[in-house]
């Protein structure tokens, strides 16, 4: 009973962080004003770097996110990523790949920022590293059984 309990609780954290993810992706796609003002959207020609990467990002590092804002590869990128992370997480396939983009992304995230501005080394982005660390071992786990 205690290892169906600890399954269920990994696909609920799975399947709620890949959601994160991939309505971050609809989001920033469709504008549906959650984070992404509707004439700000992907669809419209918005760059869902811009405005984050030109004016939020701040630090030691800050200077080399700056510098790719705006650019049509990144993103790309950036929402190939959100897209890929949220359906591997929430479909169960290719949970291993999924989190390891995912704990990059957030990574490159924190560091776009560092240090944040609440605590001297953790925010949120350090706790989804932690969590994607931690699918990638389970979903590791699970293909040598």
């Amino acid at each position: 009973m205690k290892y169906q309990n600890e399954k269920a609780m990994v696909i609920a954290l799975r399947v709620a962080l890949g959601f994160i993810l991939l309505w971050a992706f609809v989001d920033k796609l469709f504008g549906f004003g959650f984070s992404t003002a509707r004439d700000k959207a992907w669809i419209y020609g918005s760059s869902p770097t811009l405005g984050y990467l030109s004016n939020a990002t701040y630090g030691p590092f800050a200077f080399i996110f700056q510098s790719i804002a705006g650019n049509t590869i990144i993103d790309v990128l950036f929402m190939a990523s959100l897209l890929f992370i949220g359906i591997t997480l929430m479909s169960g396939f290719g949970v291993k790949y999924g989190s390891f983009v995912g704990a990059i992304l957030m990574f490159l995230i924190w560091i776009s920022r560092f240090p944040p501005q609440t605590n001297p080394i953790i925010d949120e982005h350090v706790i989804y590293i932690i969590i994607f660390i931690y699918l990638l071992i389970k979903d590791k786990n699970k293909e040598g059984k």
